[in-house]
Order: C-alpha cells, then sequence, then structure tokens
C-alpha cells in the first residue's frame, strides 16, 4: 500500500533507544508564552499580558475550563523572561519577586491541583536570549535540582550565548542531571536548531538517547511565509528526520500561531494538518482567553489530534509534489489506518485535484475515508478516480481506514522505489 517512513526497527527497539524517563510517548500538547507574549514584562502598563504568574494562571484556567485538558493539552510551559535577573546567596535561579509572587513551586501545585502541567525554560549560556541568567555547565545540577524541588514537569534549554563544544558537553549533562533527581521532568532541547539541523553535526542517534523533543530549526513567527518555510524544511529532509522520531521523542517544528493574527482559517487548517502529520509537538501559542470560535474548532478537532497522537509515533511524509502546486502527505497510524494531506501551495484559487488510491499506492481493496474537518464519510476502491478541491493555501485531510492485516508500502531510497510488507501490528516491514 502506501509510501513509508524509513523505520527498520520494532516499537520494543525504538522504546530502548528513547530518554529512560518514560515520559512523552505521544507527542505533548500545551500552551506555550513565546510567540503570542515574548518577554513582554511591563506589568505596570500592561497587566494582562505581561509574562507573569497571573498570564500562567488564565491560560491554565482556560486550559481546565473550556475542554481543552480533556483533548490532551494539558501543559502550560513558560518560556524566557520569567527568572530575577540574580541568582539567590545560594546560586539558585529564582523567579521575579514582582511578577512571579508566589514563586514557581506554587504555580507548579496550581497545575497540578487542576490535572495540568508546568513547563520551564532555560539556557545552556552566560545568559538566555533575553538576557537572564544562564545554565553553565558548573550550574547544570543545581538548577535541574532546583527545577525538581519547584515541582516543574517540562525542561526547554535553549542554547543561545553558548558555543558547540560547551552544548555538545551541557545538553547530555542536563539530561542525567534531569534524571538523577528521580522527579520525571519531560525534556526539550533546542541544541540541533544552533547546530543547522542536519548531520553531520547533528547526531539524532544521540538526541533520541537524551531528549524527549528537539527543536530542529528556528523560531515559528506569526506568518504563513513563516509556518510554510518550516514545513518546507522538515519535508524536504524528512529521510532525515522521521527515522529519528518516535514514542518519546519527537521533532519539533515549533508551536501552533493557530488563533493569533497572521493566518487565515485556511491557513491554520493547514498547519494543524502538516503538524498532525509530522507527529509534532502542540504547543499553542495564542491567547485562550479571546481566541475565535473558528480556531478553536481547529485546535480542539478531535480526529486530527488522534492523528497526532497515534500510538505508533511514526512520522508521515509527503509522497507527491505536483506542477499544478498540490502536494499529497501521508502518515501510517495504528489500527491498519492511515493519514492524508492534499495541500495546495497555489494562491489563485480552488484547485480542483484528480486522483485515485492507487495511484497514492494503496492496494487493492475498498477503503472508508473520512474527511476530518468535514466530517464527510465515503467509501472509495482504491481504482476509483476522486477529486478534492483544495483552497489555496488550505487542506483536504482525510483519515483512511484499510483493510486487512497487512498493507504494501513503498519505501523511499533516494531515487529507488523499493515494495515491501508491513505489519502494522509489529511496526516493521517484512
Amino acid at each position: 500500500m502506501h509510501f513509508a517512513v524509513l523505520i527498520f526497527a520494532s516499537v520494543a527497539t525504538m522504546t530502548a533507544f528513547a530518554l529512560d524517563n518514560g515520559l512523552m510517548r505521544t507527542p505533548p500538547m500545551g500552551w506555550l508564552a513565546w510567540e503570542r507574549f515574548r518577554c513582554d514584562i511591563d506589568c505596570t502598563n500592561d497587566p494582562k499580558n505581561c509574562i507573569s504568574e497571573n498570564l500562567f494562571i488564565d491560560m491554565a484556567d482556560r486550559l481546565y475550563e473550556d475542554g481543552w485538558k480533556e483533548l490532551g493539552y494539558v501543559y502550560v510551559n513558560i518560556d524566557d523572561c520569567w527568572s530575577s535577573m540574580d541568582r539567590d546567596k545560594d546560586g539558585r535561579l529564582q523567579a521575579d519577586p514582582k511578577r512571579f509572587p508566589g514563586g514557581i513551586n506554587k504555580l507548579a501545585r496550581y497545575m497540578h491541583d487542576r490535572g495540568l502541567k508546568l513547563g520551564i525554560y532555560g539556557d545552556m549560556g552566560t545568559h538566555t536570549c533575553g538576557g537572564y541568567p544562564g545554565t553553565t555547565v558548573d550550574k547544570i545540577e543545581i538548577d535541574a535540582q532546583t527545577f525538581a524541588d519547584w515541582e516543574v514537569d517540562m525542561l526547554k534549554f535553549d542554547g543561545c550565548y553558548s558555543n558547540a563544544v560547551e552544548q555538545e558537553l551541557g545538553y547530555p549533562l542536563m539530561s542525567k542531571a534531569l534524571n538523577a533527581t528521580g522527579r520525571p521532568i519531560a525534556y526539550s532541547c533546542s541544541w540541533p536548531a544552533y547546530q543547522g539541523g542536519l548531520p553531520p553535526k547533528v547526531n539524532y542517534t544521540q538526541l533520541g538517547q537524551i531528549c524527549n523533543l528537539w527543536r530542529n530549526y528556528g523560531d515559528i513567527q506569526d506568518s504563513w511565509g513563516s509556518v510554510l518555510s518550516i514545513a518546507d524544511w522538515f519535508f524536504e529532509n524528512q529521510d532525515v528526520l522521521a527515522p529519528a522520531a518516535g514514542p518519546g521523542r519527537w521533532n519539533d517544528p515549533d508551536m501552533l500561531v493557530i488563533g493569533d493574527f497572521g493566518l487565515s482559517m485556511d491557513q491554520s487548517r493547514s498547519q494543524m494538518a502538516l503538524w498532525a502529520i509530522m507527529a509534532a509537538p502542540l504547543f499553542m501559542s495564542n491567547d485562550l482567553r479571546t481566541i475565535s470560535s473558528g480556531a478553536r474548532s481547529i485546535l480542539q478537532n478531535k480526529m486530527i489530534i488522534s492523528i497526532n497522537q497515534d500510538p505508533l509515533g511514526i512520522q508521515g511524509r509527503r509522497i507527491l509534489k505536483e506542477k499544478s502546486g498540490i502536494e499529497v502527505f501521508w502518515r501510517p497510524l495504528s489500527n491498519n489506518a492511515s493519514a492524508l494531506v492534499f495541500f495546495s501551495r497555489r494562491t489563485d484559487m480552488p484547485y480542483r485535484y484528480e486522483t485515485s488510491l492507487s495511484k497514492l499506492n494503496y492496494t487493492t481493496g475498498s477503503y472508508k475515508v473520512t474527511d476530518v474537518y468535514t466530517d464527510q464519510i465515503d467509501v472509495l476502491k482504491d481504482s476509483t478516480e476522486f477529486v478534492v478541491s483544495v483552497n489555496p493555501t488550505g487542506v483536504v485531510m482525510w483519515y483512511v481506514s484499510a483493510p486487512g492485516k497487512l498493507q504494501y508500502h513503498q519505501i523511499i531510497r533516494g531515487d529507488k522505489l523499493r515494495r515491501h510488507k508491513y505489519d502494522a501490528k509489529q511496526n516493521n516491514f517484512l
């Protein structure tokens, strides 16, 4: 049946290579402050939007009360600019006392009381990207223990104001230090983003052993151009990136900017669909207090979330680039199912794209096809020609239920196509 991911290891083998903290067996979901609220510390003139405990309490309340938590959005993540400019008398990081008067531990307990988790930000350089105290190599153990004492659930470890040698030493050391605390703390590494994102400078086997997720590329901005450039980079380098991902170890193309100012509804659907195909973390960066109903419906789409959270954890791929500007993406899912995305790079008008499942390398049979945005259900034979109308910069996304226990997959290796049987239960090629 399909074009397939270059996966040759069983689920058990992949587990052995993942960071041994048992966390993030599916891509993490939640809310992250940075893209929307940046380093706004002016709580005098902008009290509702400044980086303060009130902002994170507000977002936690929205996750808890507005149906987000039940869908899996459980992380509330602090980014840069949370700390005091000075460490305390014992050399420990401390929160800004005016903006976080209750401290980080109290904020963590607020999250935990509501079934949520708290993430925090650090940087392995002399300073964070915003100029706050960093975590140099000599501070790694004390900072890891501080985060554990505060009952933090996740650390994003940035790399500003550090060099390649320090990063090669510091990122693995922080992984070891977090594990040594005895508290399960998910670990997000920005290491590959500072080394170009690709081998030979980036060793994805090593990353999978020390990090739960990692930023591969530059920061997302609130624009369609930014979303598209990130997606392009990830799919152009899919042969390297896709095999690195799996349960407990994820490529991170950065935040969802759905519900902000820069994307149309079609572009918002596209980001959600492509991030689901990539098995990407789903960290929203928006204002959940004022989010539109349209943006909410996209982010709370249960079928797309289930695709993103599929337990096999196989990152999907782009399988076709048409001259018409249509691109087709595919991801294998558990229960012998798959996801298809038809995406239009066009900017002029809706495009009627004609194809069949057999042309997309599905094997002989009938398939139940569910449009994840419209809930329309059809049954198609593999040979049946069909037309999807794709809006400019938009998508049509399908959940495809497949017959039988064995599927045929086409494996892309350079310019060669080879056909193999694939056992979905064993997550392995035969």
